[in-house]
């Protein structure tokens, strides 16, 4: 049984379809797959379903997807043929969908349901490490098209009492994201970045937070760390969804794909 309230996530995803994969690129991964893993033993429950926001999803009005056996998205491109008919099969949840889109359409923002619409890579390579018996119902959420963070955060705030109601809020991104300057390349940036992240995220009082989060822009190394901020915005879903609540850190490294600082962040306190 879920708990009276339970915690939200941003989590770094990785890249393609690396949970799986085997060998040398798989091993790029370690520690993030340690970090998801150890996700449902923080909880110590399981969540009655998963709402994901994903880095890879856009759309005109933030649209739900509405199938009871969601298919896939695979988005992405250059990996090995069997990663094409993966399948990560967890069940849909129309009834969340659609109380998903009533609270949102009650703090006044846009909603649709895709009843279409698969899993992207942003879900099942955060969900398979997470619950790879795919048991958990899984809702993706888009993201709005404009990547507006003033209008993410207010849809985090939209969301939050599905907290109380059993379901886990993911933001899925990943903390630096330019893929022309990955590896080595991304040391100094992703560093800087990383550091304003943490600044905020950890040790601003969540009053201040938010302030920042919708100035972004102007942080240390923060267009070369996000030259488009679609895996950055999920972010804000997540903090919006915990607002006056403390942050934690729950994944870091600094040499992650050879040069890379990355990082995951919890917002809320823990069941129990």
């Amino acid at each position: 049984m879920a708990p009276t309230r339970l915690p939200t996530y941003f989590l770094s995803h990785g890249g393609g379809p690396w949970p799986y994969m085997e060998g040398p690129f798989r091993e790029n991964f370690h520690q993030l797959e340690a970090s998801l893993k150890a996700i449902p033993a923080e909880l110590g429950c399981k969540p009655h379903a998963v709402l994901m926001i994903s880095g890879h999803w856009e759309e005109q009005q933030f649209s739900l997807m509405a199938a009871e056996r969601p298919p896939m998205v695979y988005d992405y491109g250059g990996f090995p043929s069997h990663t094409y008919s993966i399948r990560y099969p967890a069940p849909g949840d129309p009834a969340l969908a659609a109380r998903v889109m009533t609270l949102i359409e009650q703090a006044g923002l846009p909603s649709a349901l895709d009843a279409q619409r698969g899993f992207d890579h942003g879900a099942f390579t955060t969900m398979f490490p997470m619950y790879p018996a795919a048991e958990v119902p899984l809702v993706q959420l888009s993201m709005l098209q404009g990547y507006d963070p003033a209008i993410h955060l207010a849809l985090g705030r939209a969301l939050a009492p599905l907290r109380d109601e059993g379901v886990l809020i993911i933001g899925s991104g990943l903390s630096y994201h330019n893929l022309r300057a990955f590896g080595p390349a991304a040391k100094t940036a992703s560093g800087q970045f990383d550091a304003w992240l943490q600044r905020t995220l950890l040790q601003t009082p969540p009053a201040e937070r938010s302030t920042l989060l919708t100035q972004w822009s102007v942080a240390p190394a923060a267009r070369q760390a996000h030259p488009r901020e679609d895996h950055l915005i999920p972010l804000m879903v997540a903090v919006g969804a915990a607002e006056s609540e403390a942050g934690a850190l729950v994944y870091h490294e600094s040499a992650f794909m050879g040069g890379v600082t990355a990082s995951s962040f919890r917002f809320g306190a823990l069941p129990g």
